[in-house]
Formats: structure tokens, C-alpha cells, sequence
């Protein structure tokens, strides 16, 4: 299999990256934030039904829904999400890159490159940034960049033609369910990665799969 990712990649005339879970291992902390608050609450956060939101937003599955639902009352989410987010950023402030990240993207230099994330540009430029990732990407494409966001195609398109590529000579580099519908309805080959949270799913429609992107990088024999 590993073979046959590097394959994919070199065949590839652009690859883009999801960010949140295979670029930044950021999507178990935020559900750690979450499930904190529903246990101060005396209620369970299951990560099978926490997953459906994973790549999109809560209009696919809301926390902040589902939390209202079982304890009968509202809350203030503008108070409380900031709450999570100091948290959330505490336990990320020195994190690196996912496993296989880098090499992959050093492997890619010659390649068009693109982070297309459901997340603002406020936090995956401001990480990007901070990983000093930069100077690998032509470009990235966040929410508010299309009309709609994962599992609708439109981000990956807009990338598609950012890069002058056609989406078919696109491979896509997820970890979400929602993020392989969007990259497939795109038209584009999907490479699932996935991470601590999204390994329950079944990702038997993704072409290619890896536990690890360190598998994708071609060894410096060729």
C-alpha cells in the first residue's frame, strides 16, 4: 500500500491538505474541551455521535445542541466557547506537525500544494504560520473562501482553481468523513488518514488509506 501512495502523490499534479487532524493533531484536544464541559455538566460526550461534526461545522451535528438537548437547558456560547479556546490553545501551544508531515511536504516541493480546511483563516493561517509550513503552500482556502463548506465540494474546487489543476489530477489528504464526501463529490482521489478520533469510522470508500503519512514519502533511493 505504501508503494501505491507514493504512487498516487507522484501522479498527482496538485495534493491538498485538510488541516485540523493531519496537519495540526488538534482534533483530540478539541473534543477533550468538549467533553470536559459536558462532564461538568454530569453528562457523556460519545464519540460516536461527537465524529459527525469532525471536518465540518454544527450544522452537520452540534455539541452545543445535543448538550442543550439532555440537560433541558440553554447556555452562552459566546461565553463558554472562548473558555474552551484558551484551553484548547494551552494544550496545542507547542505542538509540531502530525507524523510524516513535513517529509512529505519537503517530498512535495515540486508539486502544488494546498491546505483546504473548514476552520477560519484565522486559525490555519495563524498555525500555519506558527509551524512555519508557509513557504510549502501555494495557497489555502478556508471557510468563507466558497460558498459552502465539507462535505459540500465547493472548498476543494475553489482550490482546484486556485492551482489551475483539474480536480480529477487532484489527490486530497483527509481524516474525516466529511472531508473525504466533499473531496469525492469534487471529483478528486482521497487519501484517509486517520486520526485518534476518526479511526471508528469506515473509510472502506476512500481510494487509498495509511495510518501514518510518514508511509508516503518516497525513500531518498527513489
Amino acid at each position: 500500500m505504501s508503494e501505491e501512495i507514493i504512487k498516487a502523490t507522484q501522479q498527482s499534479e496538485a495534493v491538498l491538505f485538510d488541516f485540523d487532524g493531519v496537519i495540526l493533531d488538534s482534533e483530540w484536544p478539541i473534543f477533550q474541551t468538549w467533553r470536559e464541559l459536558f462532564k461538568r455538566e454530569g453528562q457523556e460526550l460519545e464519540l460516536e455521535l461527537y465524529v459527525k461534526c469532525i471536518g465540518s461545522d454544527f450544522d452537520t451535528w452540534s455539541p452545543q445542541t445535543y448538550l442543550e438537548e439532555l440537560t433541558g437547558r440553554s447556555y452562552d456560547w459566546d461565553a463558554e466557547n472562548p473558555k474552551r479556546q484558551v484551553i484548547l490553545e494551552s494544550d496545542l501551544e507547542n505542538s509540531p506537525p502530525m507524523e510524516g508531515v513535513l517529509d512529505l511536504l519537503e517530498a512535495l516541493r515540486e508539486k502544488k500544494t494546498a491546505v483546504v480546511s473548514s476552520s477560519t483563516h484565522h486559525w490555519v493561517d495563524r498555525w500555519i504560520e506558527k509551524l512555519s509550513l508557509t513557504p510549502y503552500f501555494q495557497t489555502l482556502v478556508c471557510r468563507g473562501d466558497a460558498p459552502r463548506i465539507k462535505p459540500a465540494p465547493d472548498l476543494y474546487l475553489e482550490a482546484a482553481r486556485r492551482l489551475d489543476v483539474e480536480p480529477a489530477k487532484c489527490l486530497v489528504i483527509e481524516d474525516s468523513m466529511n472531508g473525504m464526501i466533499s473531496a469525492h463529490e469534487a471529483g478528486m482521489k482521497v487519501l484517509i488518514v486517520p486520526n485518534r478520533l476518526t479511526s471508528i469510522l469506515d473509510f472502506a470508500a476512500a481510494d487509498l488509506q495509511t495510518n501514518s503519512l510518514a508511509r508516503c514519502v518516497p525513500s531518498s533511493g527513489g
